[in-house]
């Protein structure tokens, strides 16, 4: 894998192959629901003042990628976090994409992990290990959810080809998406992806490959 993303670095400008686009997800900055490791999934939390620093961060990360857009979910911290990085990368609007929405935790959400287990443990146990199987209570099953992430990202490469666009998400989302890229176990789906971090794919006809993972150990 290639372009390094983790924090302090930059990803240059070099140029994308004809006909293949290059997307950065970006994991939206922290907020306090985060902070308390809680399911944030549609509720409408602002960023807070590390999560306004981590779109910064993201932004100066991308400054001299050459953005030709930069899309977002429909939610404040990820619209609030994509505005940061299209002001810095000269980027004269931000395009909201519903599919990048987060997953909706229906029940769960506002629950810390521990509660959600003890609220119905085996949907819980399912979410964990076998997301292929899940639903989150009265909420969303995570192949709907995994399906409308790889629309939205096919989506983008097809409107984008030869071009290097970001678009601003949820944890969950990117983490889906990479699980079913990299075909990963069940119980191994919940890849680190740090608030505010950057992972890389391209997409050519339709296909979407990984590029870079970034670093961290973040998995809340």
């Amino acid at each position: 894998m290639t372009n390094q993303t983790s924090a302090g670095s930059t990803v240059s400008d070099a140029s994308t192959r004809q006909g293949v686009a290059t997307l950065h997800l970006i994991r939206h900055g922290t907020t306090t629901m985060n902070v308390e490791n809680r399911y944030r999934g549609r509720r409408d939390v602002p960023l807070d003042a590390q999560g306004w620093a981590d779109a910064v961060e993201a932004a100066r990360t991308l400054s001299r990628a050459g953005l030709t857009a930069v899309y977002a979910g429909p939610l404040r911290r990820t619209i609030n976090t994509a505005q940061v990085v299209a002001d810095e990368c000269r980027i004269p609007d931000v395009r909201i994409l519903h599919g990048l929405v987060n997953l909706d935790y229906g029940v769960w959400e506002g629950m810390t992990s521990e509660e959600a287990a003890m609220y119905d443990p085996a949907a819980f146990e399912l979410y964990r290990s076998q997301p292929g199987q899940a639903v989150c209570p009265n909420g969303e099953r995570l192949t709907d959810g995994q399906k409308r992430m790889v629309e939205a990202v096919q989506l983008m490469g097809e409107r984008h080809k030869g071009e290097r666009v970001a678009a601003v998400t949820h944890a969950v989302m990117i983490r889906l998406l990479a699980a079913t890229i990299l075909d990963l176990p069940g119980d191994q789906w919940r890849i680190p992806v740090g608030r505010g971090s950057l992972t890389t794919f391209e997409v050519e006809d339709g296909q979407i490959r990984l590029i870079d993972l970034p670093a961290g150990d973040d998995v809340d």
